[in-house]
């Protein structure tokens, strides 16, 4: 029974990063196609960035969906200290899905898409920005008192050190977004995607190496996790790895290879989860509350693993089928 108390909390903390890192992935490029979507000169350009996503774009938003409610039920202490402490970024974030949402609803049958156009746009630049306030929230830790509940400040994920964090989720967002309009497009709107995604490219290493640098100077729990034993080695080769493979992308998009940097670019967003998922484990409310103490009852879990276990696969199934129906690219026609 004590194994079965280890082993749950770890198996339920991998299906949710498995459930965030999918969200990232696809509602990520979804993401950064509607803030790219505000630099489009013409309607006819608008108008294939929005029909590349018409047909994903649903499914893509489903793993956040996911991801909150299993939250809920595995670990549920977790749940209320992380809304509590980040209900402000959080709301934006919503409210950001949500204008986005009707404007792509609503832009479609609009004679005077101006608007709708706008409010897409902007919709999908306040949701990134709710998610990378969250994300900075995270990393600089949630003060909890010996329970687990929630006795910071309302604004204690707001620095200059989230601001920075925030941006460069939104570049790296622009990044894949701009390689997926690359996989999408072609002619002389591939030519400008190419171009934004190289300076996407630029930009997000610039934070990247931005964020590397600060947070273990501001972090306690940062700076010890990076320097100990054995994680140091790991965390020393990370940054090597995530330069290549800058690198490598550069390359690529110089090359106008069509593929290559959308697949460069997850493995990038991978590489950057693997990182901040050692700097957590074993916490899931840093730098306090760990998995096994935040964890719901044995029996939940068990109960919830069953069905979300069911579940899993037909979500991977309906996403690659989804996206295997809809391959190609979108022309005027």
């Amino acid at each position: 029974m004590e194994s079965l108390d280890y082993l749950l909390p770890l198996v339920w903390f991998a299906i949710l990063a498995l459930f965030l890192f999918m969200y990232v992935m696809l509602d990520g490029f979804d993401l950064g196609v509607g803030i790219l979507s505000l630099t489009s000169s013409t309607e006819e350009r608008r108008s294939i960035l929005m029909t590349s996503l018409s047909n994903v774009w649903d499914a893509n938003a489903t793993w956040l969906i996911l991801m909150g409610g299993s939250l809920f039920g595995a670990f549920p202490l977790a749940y209320a200290t992380i809304l509590s402490s980040l209900y402000i970024p959080i709301m934006i974030m919503v409210i950001g899905l949500v204008f986005r949402t009707v404007a792509f609803e609503f832009r479609e049958n609009s004679e005077r898409k101006f608007f709708w156009n706008v409010a897409f746009g902007i919709g999908s630049f306040v949701a990134t920005l709710g998610q990378g306030f969250a994300l900075a929230g995270v990393i600089e830790g949630i003060h909890v008192d010996e329970t687990g509940h929630f006795i910071g400040s309302t604004w204690d994920w707001f620095n200059w050190r989230s601001i920075i964090i925030a941006f460069t989720l939104i570049q790296g967002y622009v990044l894949i977004g701009s390689c997926y309009l690359i996989m999408k497009t072609s002619g002389s709107l591939q030519d400008t995607h190419y171009k934004t995604a190289k300076i996407a490219s630029i930009t997000t290493l610039l934070g990247a190496i931005a964020i590397t640098a600060v947070t273990p100077i501001f972090s306690i729990f940062a700076r010890n996790r990076l320097f100990e034993q054995p994680f140091i080695y790991i965390f020393s080769t990370i940054p090597i790895i995530g330069i290549s493979l800058i690198i490598w992308l550069l390359i690529s998009l110089n090359k106008k290879q069509e593929k290559i940097p959308f697949i460069l670019t997850i493995l990038i967003f991978l590489l950057t989860f693997v990182g901040l998922a050692l700097v957590v484990f074993p916490y899931i409310i840093p730098p306090s509350i760990t998995i096994y103490e935040a964890a719901a009852s044995p029996s939940s879990l068990v109960f919830m693993l069953i069905f979300i276990g069911f579940l899993i696969p037909i979500m991977l199934f309906y996403n690659i089928y989804n996206y295997f129906v809809f391959r190609g690219k979108v022309t005027t026609e």
